[in-house]
């Protein structure tokens, strides 16, 4: 069995965070990087299918130079190879080309099953999961809290809304995206970490994928215009007295504000 791990690099979050200029990202230069929270979640649970039965997990990313980084840290933690989407026609692709990325990549590597993260921590959207698993036509669930794998399906049990759950039986090739906290994610070791220098890492640019002209910014359908801080406000009303009195203060203007 095959599974193929959807991996993207973003800034660490303990970074630091300026805007460019021109407002039209942060400021990447001299940042700090690391695996988005959610894929290593996704990555662990591969990883633990590997080691349960006779499986090869790939990891692939989408990025410039530094996400040979990200691809490396998941060798180290056992993935057995890497593929590293590196090319100037990626850049300002949104969550439709990326989907179209990565599902070129699933085409040529035909796994039995994607892990994804839910959602990336720097743009929040949760729609490249969804959309890949479409583009590919195969079966698909997200927010994953636990996964279940026998005889070619897969049992999964989601998070829905309300704190609810639902479980959801699906046949390979299918697509996860799964939710923080679904394992305890491991860290890579200095033996893996020494390994991982001799496994295969390859580099695909957008031709090879037979995606020219069709990624990128000049083909997104979303695209950033600005990002600025948050403005801070100008005034701040405090309630004041005792606890009963501070909390009827509170109650009564959220029902002036109607909010209530």
């Amino acid at each position: 069995m095959k599974i193929m791990v959807c991996l993207k690099q973003v800034p660490h979050q303990d970074a630091r965070l300026e805007i460019r200029p021109d407002g039209s990202w942060i400021q990447e230069d001299n940042l700090k990087f690391e695996i988005n929270s959610y894929d290593t979640y996704a990555l662990e649970e591969a990883l633990q299918a590997k080691e349960a039965g006779e499986c090869e997990v790939v990891a692939v990313s989408i990025g410039p130079d530094r996400v040979s980084q990200a691809l490396r840290t998941a060798l180290g933690m056992g993935a057995d190879r890497a593929i590293h989407v590196k090319d100037a026609e990626a850049e300002g692709s949104d969550a439709l080309a990326v989907a179209k990325i990565l599902a070129a990549v699933a085409k040529q590597e035909n796994p039995d099953q994607i892990y994804t993260g839910l959602m990336a921590d720097d743009g929040n959207f949760a729609a490249v999961p969804m959309m890949l698993a479409e583009l590919l036509g195969i079966p698909h669930t997200s927010a994953a809290l636990k996964v279940n794998r026998a005889n070619g399906s897969v049992t999964v049990d989601r998070e829905i809304e309300g704190g609810a759950h639902e479980v959801v039986e699906l046949q390979n090739p299918c697509l996860i995206a799964v939710q923080t906290g679904l394992n305890q994610v491991r860290y890579a070791s200095l033996k893996g970490i020494m390994a991982a220098k001799k496994k295969p890492l390859d580099v695909k640019t957008i031709a090879d994928l037979g995606l020219s002209g069709q990624v990128g910014a000049a083909n997104a359908k979303v695209s950033i215009e600005n990002v600025s801080m948050p403005q801070k406000g100008t005034t701040a009303e405090l309630v004041t007295g005792s606890v009963d009195e501070m909390a009827t203060g509170l109650l009564n203007k959220i029902k002036e504000l109607g909010l209530l």
